[in-house]
C-alpha cells in the first residue's frame, strides 16, 4: 500500500448519441491536466471517465438505424476512446454503464434504497424532454419548452418508482453551508442553494416506457432511470460493494467531480442525496465549469453546430489544441471558440513567446559555445528580477491549480517565458558575443534563460504532455529525469557542462491567411 496522498478525479460520463465535440474535449482535457499535475507533485492519482449508455434516446436512435442499442453505442464509445487517446488523456479507467460491474452496484443501491423506504412506487404525469432525459413540472417550463435546452416536451403518464429527495433537503443545505468549497465556483453554489430552497419534488427513478436500461431488481418491468444508473458510475468503477473493493477503500470520496454547468444540479443535489441515503461519504468537491460557446451560441450535437476536435488535432497538433482549450476558458465562466482565436493563441503564446524563447536560446548557445553551457557567474543587472520570478512562479502555479484556475496557471507560466524574452533584449547576448572579455557574462545570460526554459517546461508538462518529449532533447535533459519533476523546481539545478541542441521550431507560426482560404 503506497503512503502517497491519493487524489481521485472524474469527468461526467458522456452520452453516446453522437460523436463528441470540442466542448466535451475541454472537460476531459481539464480533468487530465489536474490529474497530471497531481501526479507530478507526488500524488497517487485515479482518473475516471466513461460513457452513459442507457435510455430512451439511445433505444430510439438504434431502432431507426436497424441496430441493437449495444451495437449502436459500441461504435460511438470506441470513438470516445479514440479521441481521448489522441488528446493524450491519461485516464486510469473507462467505465461503461453497460458493463456487468456497473449493473450489479446500481441494482444493489436501488434495492437498499427501496428496503429502507427511500424509494416508493407511484404513478407519474409530467412534461418529459427526451434529449435531456428530464421530467419537468408545468411551472418549470419556459414558454412550454424544456428550461434547459429550449426544445419541445411531451406529456407522459406512467407508473414509476420515486426517490424521497425532499427528505434530504435540509441535510443537503447544511452540508453545503458547512463545506463552502463543496460546490465551486461560488456562483454555482448560490444557484444550487436557491434551487433546494425553492422546494424539491421527489425524483422519478424508474421508467416502463422503454427497456434499454438496468432492470429494477424486484420489479423487472421497470428499468432504473438515468440518475441512479449514471451517477453511480463514480463508485461502481472503484468496485464499491464488490468482493474486491480495494480501489473504493483507497480513493473514495472523490476529490473532484469536474462537470459542465448544465449538470451541476445532478451532481450537487441528486447524487449527494443518494449517497446520504445509503450512508456513504460525499465527494469533496464538484466543480461546474462554463461552456465553450460559438458566436452563434451553445454547441450541441442535436443542433449540428459542433466542432470536431479530431479535425483540429490533425491540423494544429495535440499540444496546441490542449493549450488553447485550457487557456481560453476562465475558471467557471464561458469562453468563445473560433478558429481565428485558436490560431491567434498558437501564434501569440506558443510560437512568439514560448517557442521563440527555445529557438533563440538554443541557436545562440550553439553559435557562441558550440552548444555547451558552463555554470553561471554571479548575478548582475536584470538577473535578479528574472531569477526571482522563476523562483516564485511554481508556488503561484500551485496556488492557482489548488483553486482549479487552470487558465491563470498557464498564464503565469507564459508570463515567465515572456519575462525571459524581455531579459534577452535587456542583456543583448549578441552584443556581448562581440567582446572577448565578456564571454563569462554571455555564458551567465544564456544559462539563466536555459534554466527558465527547464523550469517552464516542467510546469507546463501537465497541460501539454507531448511537449517534454520534444523540449528535453533541446535542453540536453532527455536522460535527466531528476531535473524534470516538480521537486526539481529550484533555481540553478541546470548542471554546468550541459549541451543544448538546435532543432525544428517547437511551435511554427501559422499564417492567418491560410484560414481565409479555407
Amino acid at each position: 500500500m503506497s503512503d502517497k496522498k491519493t487524489f481521485y478525479i472524474t469527468t461526467p460520463i458522456y452520452y453516446p448519441s453522437d460523436k463528441l465535440h470540442i466542448g466535451h474535449a475541454y472537460t476531459t482535457v481539464a480533468a487530465d491536466a489536474m490529474a497530471r499535475y497531481k501526479r507530478l507533485t507526488g500524488y497517487d492519482v485515479w482518473f475516471l471517465t466513461g460513457s452513459d449508455e442507457h435510455g430512451q434516446k439511445i433505444e430510439r436512435s438504434a431502432r431507426e438505424r436497424g441496430q441493437t442499442p449495444l451495437e449502436y453505442v459500441d461504435k460511438i464509445v470506441a470513438g470516445f476512446q479514440n479521441l481521448w487517446q489522441k488528446l493524450n488523456v491519461s485516464n486510469n479507467d473507462f467505465i461503461r454503464t453497460t458493463e456487468e460491474r456497473h449493473k450489479r452496484v446500481v441494482q444493489k443501491i436501488f434495492q437498499k434504497l427501496y428496503d429502507q423506504g427511500d424509494i416508493y412506487k407511484s404513478s407519474y404525469e409530467g412534461w418529459y424532454c427526451t434529449p435531456c432525459e428530464t421530467f419537468w413540472t408545468e411551472g418549470r417550463l419556459e414558454e412550454g419548452n424544456c428550461p434547459d435546452c429550449g426544445r419541445p416536451v411531451e406529456l407522459l403518464r406512467e407508473e414509476s418508482y420515486f426517490f424521497k429527495m425532499s427528505k434530504y433537503a435540509d441535510r443537503m443545505l447544511k452540508h453545503i453551508e458547512d463545506n463552502p468549497d463543496f460546490i465551486q465556483p461560488v456562483s454555482r453554489r448560490n444557484e444550487m442553494v436557491s434551487f433546494i430552497k425553492s422546494g424539491l419534488e421527489d425524483l422519478c427513478v424508474s421508467r416502463t416506457t422503454f427497456d434499454w436500461g438496468i432492470q429494477v431488481p424486484f420489479d423487472p418491468k421497470h428499468v432504473i432511470y438515468v440518475w441512479v444508473d449514471a451517477l453511480t458510475n463514480y463508485i461502481s468503477a472503484l468496485g464499491y460493494g464488490e468482493e474486491h473493493d480495494e480501489l473504493y477503500q483507497k480513493y473514495w470520496p472523490a476529490d473532484i467531480h469536474l462537470v459542465g454547468k448544465d449538470i451541476v444540479r445532478f451532481h450537487t443535489i441528486i447524487w449527494p442525496m443518494i449517497l446520504m441515503a445509503v450512508d456513504l461519504p460525499l465527494p469533496k468537491q464538484v466543480v461546474g465549469h462554463g461552456w465553450l460557446l460559438l458566436e452563434s451560441g451553445k454547441m450541441s450535437k442535436s443542433k449540428g453546430n459542433v466542432v470536431d476536435p479530431l479535425v483540429l488535432i490533425d491540423k494544429y497538433g495535440v499540444d496546441a489544441i490542449r493549450y488553447y482549450l485550457l487557456r481560453e476558458l476562465p475558471f467557471g465562466a464561458d469562453g468563445y471558440y473560433s478558429e481565428e482565436a485558436l490560431v491567434h493563441r498558437i501564434n501569440q503564446d506558443l510560437a512568439n513567446d514560448f517557442g521563440n524563447l527555445f529557438n533563440r536560446t538554443c541557436a545562440m548557445v550553439y553559435k557562441y559555445f558550440k552548444g555547451q553551457l558552463e555554470a553561471p557567474g554571479a548575478p548582475e543587472g536584470p538577473d535578479a528580477e528574472l531569477i526571482e520570478l522563476a523562483e516564485k512562479t511554481p508556488g503561484a502555479v500551485e496556488d492557482l491549480m489548488e483553486r482549479r484556475e487552470i487558465s491563470n496557471a498557464l498564464a503565469a507560466i507564459l508570463r515567465l517565458a515572456g519575462r525571459a524574452n524581455k531579459y534577452l533584449e535587456e542583456t543583448a547576448p549578441w552584443a556581448l558575443a562581440k567582446d572577448p572579455e565578456k564571454q563569462g557574462r554571455l555564458n551567465t545570460v544564456l544559462y539563466n534563460v536555459a534554466e527558465v526554459l527547464r523550469i517552464a517546461t516542467v510546469m507546463i508538462t501537465p497541460f501539454m504532455p507531448g511537449l517534454p518529449g520534444r523540449a528535453w532533447p533541446l535542453l540536453g535533459m532527455e536522460d535527466r529525469p531528476e531535473l524534470q519533476g516538480w521537486d526539481s523546481l529550484e533555481w540553478g539545478k541546470l548542471p554546468g557542462g550541459t549541451v543544448l541542441k538546435r532543432g525544428e521550431p517547437l511551435f511554427p507560426r501559422i499564417d492567418p491567411a491560410t484560414l481565409e482560404v479555407e
